[in-house]
């Protein structure tokens, strides 16, 4: 057999799959083959290896993170473990059955009104597109969100004042007005003012669907809401590095919380439970019950703070923090200072300062229902801290669901026992009072919901 012919002979058992007799083989086309066998393995390694690299650089430093979490997922793990667990199963019980028994059960204390007055989150900007409308159910109120084909935001009432449709619901964007679907009458977004019904001749200058303040800044839709109908006060302002585009959208988290709006942001002026729920490592979790495991102890978060209201806006508090992340107690593995704003009832800027860039957080949260919030935080970041950006805000959402796990199951103690390195609770909750007005509605006049 001469060498061209046992090379096409080699060939075409290669891509056959054929069994080669290599006893027929000269030794030159067996290391040839060997030569090529090997070439090829490692060429499908390399691809493999890249193929794997791009995969997971896409998903880890390119795709912003999307870290949700429903009720039943943080705190109530409780329920549906050893003989709870049985128990349930026998009964034919799911978890949301159990949470939803022990919402029911729980003593809530005397509470302040539930809906303070203030600007609340509706939407992230990237759910709205152009020309949609998207119904919002919130603060006791149903709005109809929508964005005209010219990116300007809108809200109004979702319910049209001719019968009551839900404009949200199948109504369409018509230039700046909202069309209803039922008898498509258009209410015009900037002031409600209906400006069309199609089968009338003329349209009555006092029929307007109500309109609700709104505005767009750093990628979240507000709305104002106050109890006595006040216009707005004071306003939220866009984030610079954000609007930009010098700090990137890097991922967020989305939790649904079992409290009533006020535990959240009081967190801040409780500067000593820091060093009670956050010391141990992220690493541990979020689980109260297992966090100081001694697999876990090799590394520790210290904490130390202070909170005051801003001395500038009367609707602003500042809360400055030093965090250092320690390994075997001695070492700083991460350190970091975070300058805190709470701005209003219910949105929070945080900057943090590390050695390797800035960071921002911000945090919004929207009451659902009176004890029903909906709690959101998004990272922003240069793009060369992506990948860290993302380990922060890992971190902080394990850090968020301890909290959580205390806030679904407390009592709200209107008068507490404080000691006097508390005082910065009693100053935080005299200062977030001045959100509450004569007409807020109180939780004894609400009647929850607890579908879910």
């Amino acid at each position: 057999m001469d060498s061209s012919n046992a090379n096409i002979s080699l060939y075409s058992a290669l891509w056959l799959g054929q069994t080669l007799d290599l006893d027929l083989l000269s030794p030159c086309v067996l290391n040839f083959a060997n030569r090529l066998v090997t070439v090829q393995f490692y060429t499908w390694l390399q691809t493999l290896f890249v193929t794997v690299l791009l995969v997971l650089t896409y998903y880890y430093v390119v795709l912003p993170m999307d870290y949700v979490k429903d009720l039943s997922d943080v705190g109530y793990g409780h329920l549906l473990e050893g003989s709870a667990r049985r128990m349930a199963l026998r009964k034919g019980r799911r978890k949301c059955d159990l949470v939803r028994e022990m919402r029911r059960l729980r003593k809530v204390g005397s509470l302040p009104p539930v809906y303070p007055n203030g600007w609340f989150c509706l939407l992230n900007s990237s759910e709205l597109a152009p020309g949609e409308v998207k119904h919002v159910s919130a603060l006791g109120e149903n709005f109809a969100v929508f964005r005209t084909r010219e990116g300007i935001v809108h809200i109004l009432d979702a319910y049209c004042p001719h019968l009551g449709a839900n404009m949200a619901v199948g109504g369409t964007v018509r230039g700046d007005c909202l069309e209803c679907p039922f008898h498509l009458w258009r209410f015009r977004g900037e002031d409600g003012k209906c400006s069309s019904i199609p089968y009338s001749e003329k349209v009555p200058d006092f029929v307007r669907a109500k309109t609700w303040p709104s505005c767009e800044k750093s990628n979240i839709i507000f709305v104002w809401y106050h109890a006595e109908g006040e216009e707005p006060t004071w306003h939220v302002s866009s984030i610079p590095e954000i609007q930009n585009g010098q700090f990137w959208y890097r991922g967020r988290n989305e939790f649904v919380v079992n409290s009533h709006i006020q535990d959240i942001p009081e967190n801040a002026g409780d500067l000593a439970h820091l060093n009670a729920l956050h010391t141990a490592s992220m690493l541990a979790g979020s689980d109260l019950r297992y966090v100081e495991r001694l697999f876990y102890r090799f590394a520790r978060h210290v904490w130390s703070g202070s909170w005051q209201p801003s001395a500038d806006a009367q609707h602003q508090a500042t809360m400055k923090l030093h965090h250092e992340f320690r390994l075997f107690d001695k070492f700083p593995l991460i350190v970091m200072d975070v300058h805190v704003k709470q701005i209003g009832p219910a949105y929070v800027e945080l900057y943090l300062t590390t050695s390797l860039g800035v960071v921002i957080i911000l945090q919004t949260v929207t009451p659902v229902e009176p004890l029903l919030q909906k709690l959101e935080h998004r990272i922003y970041c240069p793009p060369s801290l992506s990948l860290f950006a993302k380990f922060i805000l890992y971190g902080e959402s394990v850090m968020v669901e301890r909290d959580i796990m205390i806030w679904n199951h407390k009592s709200y103690v209107d008068k507490p026992i404080l000691v006097k390195e508390d005082q910065s609770i009693r100053r935080h909750r005299h200062w977030y009072s001045q959100f509450y007005s004569e007409n807020s509605p109180r939780f004894s006049f609400q009647q929850e919901n607890t579908d879910w």
